[in-house]
């Protein structure tokens, strides 16, 4: 089973990840941070019966996939959110205030 995933938006306030799940449901998921990566696992299993008369006809497909995207900057983890709809994951990681520009504007005089 493939997942696609990309980092989509990276802010000066958070980074936002989205991945394309299709066939899976939210209790196939798992979305884990750990030392500023990422994780997403998932299994997908599917199965189908059949009967027609004398034949039957059984197929079982399994996948699993696991993958890690290295964050490049620090966030908040108390603060990341997920939500999945439609076979779409989308998380967004707050950056702390530390990982956020400091930017200030400076006058100029003549």
């Amino acid at each position: 089973m493939s997942a696609g995933i990309e980092c989509k938006i990276e802010t000066a306030k958070e980074i936002r990840v989205t991945a394309e799940l299709p066939g899976l449901e939210e209790k196939d998921l798992e979305v884990s941070l750990l030392e500023g990566a990422l994780t997403i696992k998932g299994e997908k299993r599917d199965e189908h019966e059949e009967e027609k008369g004398d034949v039957y006809h059984s197929e079982r497909h399994y996948g699993m996939f696991e993958r890690t995207i290295s964050l490049p900057s620090q966030v908040d983890a108390d603060k990341v959110k997920a939500s999945f709809k439609k076979g779409v994951l989308k998380i967004t990681l707050p950056k702390t205030k530390e990982a956020q520009p400091n930017r200030r504007i400076i006058p100029v005089q003549s």
